[in-house]
């Protein structure tokens, strides 16, 4: 198999923070790329949030609703505090938000059914399939977040650390496994 080359954000060094070039005095002399929204910060302030897609509310097979449509909504909330909600593609939140509530959906269903399975032929017990797939799904979410994360950290002139939306998603998760969601 031949080799197609680095992941995207892998290469390199990371791209280091506006915040901290400012604070360390901008040590390379290259002229900073610093948004501003001065005098047009009452222009953005006005702008509405794209409606969510219809899949990330729709009615699943059990007849509850995908939580994904709120994760959105919390992202894009969260995006708009800091002044980068037109720097992030509406597509990679909507992303993000499906695979977290895939996630949280894969996790109920372990905690309902548990951690093992039959196995089809031989009926020995087998690890869950859900486990596995709430694996990659979470995988998924943690790179999807990491790339709306770092958009963030990258363009952003103040504090870009406190609560975020990855942490609903935990809290999210947990009250589902009470079973008050």
């Amino acid at each position: 198999m031949g080799q197609r080359g680095p992941k995207p954000g892998t290469g390199g060094r990371p791209k280091k923070a506006i915040a901290d070039k400012i604070t360390d005095g901008n040590p390379g002399r290259r002229p900073l790329t610093v948004i501003d929204f001065g005098d047009s910060a009452a222009d953005l302030e006005g702008q509405e949030m794209p409606k969510p897609s219809e899949f990330l509310s729709a009615r699943q097979k059990d007849g509850s609703t995908l939580c994904a449509a709120e994760i959105y909504e919390n992202v894009w909330n969260w995006l708009k505090d800091r002044g980068c909600v037109a720097l992030v593609n509406p597509q990679l939140i909507e992303r993000y938000a499906m695979a977290s509530a895939r996630w949280i959906q894969c996790e109920s269903i372990t905690s309902e059914l548990g951690f093992l399975a039959k196995h089809p032929t031989t009926g020995a017990a087998i690890q869950s399939p859900y486990v596995a797939i709430a694996d990659k799904y979470m995988t998924q979410a943690n790179r999807l977040w990491s790339e709306i994360y770092q958009i963030v950290r990258e363009n952003c002139t103040g504090e870009y650390n406190g609560a975020n939306p990855q942490d609903d998603v935990m809290e999210r998760l947990l009250r589902a496994r009470k079973g008050t969601m």
